[in-house]
């Protein structure tokens, strides 16, 4: 039988597997930032007309450039966003690969400051970009002068930066946004799938778009709307930007079905949203809970908390899974990462976090 070493595959892709979070069946999953709330009945109703209504149709392509869906993206973020700097793909990973293969490739280089989202040097490595990895602080913090350091350093043809980074959590200063925009040579993403969650007084890096002509920023539907299965992601950007994107973005992307669903789902938008705050509540009790049990936990304005458990993190995990709750091992040496769901589930995981040893 022919193994993929038989294969003529490029050799930055040998040994390498795919990425992938560990889908398990087991009685609590809270280990890839879903949303654990199902669609609620009228949206599922209202999703399934939208959907109906597209199926005779179905010899047709879709709208190539999806421009009632970036209309309606428009509006939901605000800002003064018009649909000419909207653009939408199958989640925000082919989001960013299509901004890397219009700004990076071949004899570019993308810069991260990790630990930060995994999928960032792999989306690099697909398109041949070359990929830095930037460091953050002992405590997953990143300041203004760190980072601006470090772009200066390597002159990066695109950075990349995450608030609220995932998988520590916290949402980035301003100051460290504007600073790294000051100083880059070429684009800045910022990657904000978490932002619905972050604490009040966040400021999103839309508000400072319409001065930066070289600046992204990447949104989902995935967490806080509960559409991960739809695959629904966005960019807020200069309309030359969009350009840009469409430049290399396969020929009709995005079905005509993904576009029906993402369309309904944005219009009941309040129905979907409204799990959030309890979301938020279930990631500030485990904050609390792990504190008070004296675990180091990094500060979180996402859907999701990062622990540390004392010891190795893979025992640990083994250790939750067999007690039937599932988390994310990320790869950092002695921590964790939950996501924060139902009480519930939340009930499970600080239960089964006491079979860990003390």
């Amino acid at each position: 039988m022919t193994t993929l070493d038989d294969l003529p595959i490029r050799d930055d892709l040998r040994g390498r597997t795919p990425y992938g979070a560990p889908q398990l069946d087991v009685p609590v999953r809270l280990n890839t930032n879903e949303n654990s709330y199902p669609v609620p009945e009228p949206v599922v109703e209202a999703i399934g007309k939208a959907l109906a209504a597209e199926l005779r149709d179905l010899n047709r392509y879709p709208d190539r450039d999806a421009v009632a869906l970036r209309a309606d993206l428009a509006a939901y973020l605000g800002h003064g966003l018009t649909v000419d700097r909207i653009w939408a793909a199958n989640g925000s990973n082919e989001i960013q690969q299509q901004l890397l293969q219009a700004f990076g490739g071949p004899g570019r280089t993308a810069l991260g400051f990790t630990p930060a989202y995994s999928m960032h040097p792999l989306l690099a490595l697909g398109t041949g970009t070359g990929w830095i990895r930037a460091v953050r602080g002992v405590d997953f913090g990143l300041t203004a002068d760190e980072a601006v350091a470090q772009v200066r350093a390597h002159r990066p043809d695109v950075v990349f930066l995450c608030s609220p980074n995932n998988p520590t959590g916290t949402a980035l200063d301003p100051a460290v946004v504007a600073a790294v925009l000051a100083e880059a040579p070429g684009m800045v993403i910022v990657d904000e799938a978490y932002a619905e969650f972050a604490r009040p007084g966040t400021v999103s890096a839309l508000a400072v778009l319409p001065d930066h002509p070289r600046l992204v920023v990447t949104r989902t539907m995935s967490k806080a709307f509960g559409f991960a299965g739809g695959r629904l992601g966005y960019l807020a950007a200069d309309p030359a930007v969009v350009q840009a994107v469409q430049l290399v973005r396969l020929p009709y992307h995005l079905s005509a079905l993904t576009q029906a669903a993402a369309r309904a789902a944005l219009a009941h938008r309040d129905a979907l949203l409204g799990t959030v705050t309890a979301i938020m509540a279930q990631r500030d009790r485990i904050v609390a809970e792990l504190r008070a049990r004296g675990h180091r936990v990094a500060d979180s304005d996402a859907n999701f908390v990062l622990f540390e458990v004392g010891g190795d993190q893979a025992t640990a995990w083994h250790t939750l899974l067999d007690a039937g709750v599932l988390v994310r091992d990320v790869g950092l040496p002695g921590w964790l990462r939950v996501t924060a769901g139902t009480p519930a589930e939340t009930d499970a995981f600080l239960a089964a976090m006491e079979k860990l040893p003390s």
